[in-house]
């Protein structure tokens, strides 16, 4: 219970009151990332994500869906399961490229509501708790194609919708777009990158002042917040990886990229400009049906409460994979991050290729 009401003082404090319109973390829920595979690699799937899954990597990763449709489905839950986070998209191949459609959303159920606890006299009713739900939704429409038909370059856009809710207190709305593109070169190389909120995404909040506000003895807690818009930065994800084949049953595909931010941030090389975050994944595959993988990112620097001193801390992930004809489970294991708390995330996701099907 303890849990659920800090999490609902964060939701209302970080989520409304700051008095700047441009948030460092705003709409983060997007950036979590889908599917146990790019996950379990530490997110490093910006240049060779390419199935259904890819929208929320690199949109231009949809060319790799070749034939028919695919679909997927993802489930997981964060801090002993308060919240949760599904995914559901479907992929299909045009003539002109390929079309995605994904829905998202991160969710926190049954917080308590605590703002009429103390009646305008100070007194003390536990009669008045109820309980709330804090959800953020987001519908994604993507466009994936090779620009004037060249084959080499793959291009993808998104366009976002996104509604969120903390319970009878606000809601938002906001849209934006994203960008990205792999080129492939002779060599085997994949260079990709993934330019996200592009044009800024931009959130209007509506705020229930009746239902947030208490007075107490005249004072007036929980005032509405002034702005009511905020705006999401754009963030860049650049990568590269190549397959290298051990044998005729074996290959192993690392990638390694930067994640940029601009903004200030706890990244190990930050200026008031922009933060650079190094990320570094591999997947080593059997006869492309059993599958291994290791990764690591969100580097940070930062400052021991005990000692005061700084220190690198780092989030590491790791998954396996099984694929049977068009049919895939994938399992990823992360960490908050070295140094930090010892709670794990565990992350399975499906993916159906109707193509794999028919063609076997």
């Amino acid at each position: 219970m303890m849990k659920k009401y800090l999490l609902f003082v964060f939701a209302l404090v970080f989520g409304m009151s700051q008095s700047q319109i441009i948030r460092k973390y705003s709409n983060e829920f997007l950036n979590i990332g889908v599917g146990a595979r790019g996950l379990a690699m530490g997110g490093a799937v910006i240049s060779n994500q390419d199935d259904v899954y890819s929208p929320m990597w690199n949109p231009a990763g949809l060319m790799g869906v070749e034939r028919d449709w695919q679909g997927a489905a993802m489930h997981a839950e964060y801090f002993e399961s308060i919240a949760k986070y599904d995914y559901l998209a479907y992929a299909k191949v045009l003539e002109t490229g390929v079309f995605g459609v994904s829905v998202v959303r991160l969710g926190v159920d049954n917080i308590l509501n605590t703002t009429q606890l103390i009646d305008t006299e100070g007194n003390i009713d536990y009669d008045k708790i109820t309980k709330f739900s804090q959800s953020d939704y987001a519908a994604i429409l993507s466009y994936a194609f090779n620009p004037a038909g060249n084959t080499r370059l793959d291009v993808g856009i998104n366009a976002k919708i996104v509604y969120r809710n903390v319970g009878k207190f606000a809601n938002g709305y906001g849209f934006g777009f994203d960008i990205g593109a792999i080129y492939k070169l002779d060599n085997g190389w994949k260079l990709g990158g993934m330019l996200r909120d592009a044009t800024t995404t931009v959130n209007f909040w509506s705020v229930n002042q009746k239902e947030l506000s208490t007075v107490v003895n005249g004072e007036e807690f929980n005032p509405a917040p002034k702005d009511k818009m905020e705006l999401t930065m754009p963030k860049l994800n650049v990568g590269a990886s190549k397959m290298f084949e051990i044998n005729s049953s074996m290959y192993v595909l690392p990638e390694a990229g930067i994640n940029v931010d601009f903004a200030k941030t706890a990244a190990l090389v930050s200026t008031d400009f922009a933060s650079l975050t190094p990320y570094a994944g591999a997947e080593l595959g059997y006869q492309k049906m059993i599958f291994v993988r290791l990764g690591v990112n969100r580097f940070q620097s930062i400052t021991d409460i005990e000692d005061l001193r700084r220190k690198v801390s780092f989030q590491p992930s790791a998954g396996i994979g099984i694929r049977y004809r068009g049919l895939t489970l994938d399992y990823a294991i992360t960490n908050s991050g070295i140094g930090g708390s010892n709670f794990y995330s565990n992350f399975f996701s499906l993916k159906l290729d109707i193509g794999q099907f028919r063609n076997d």
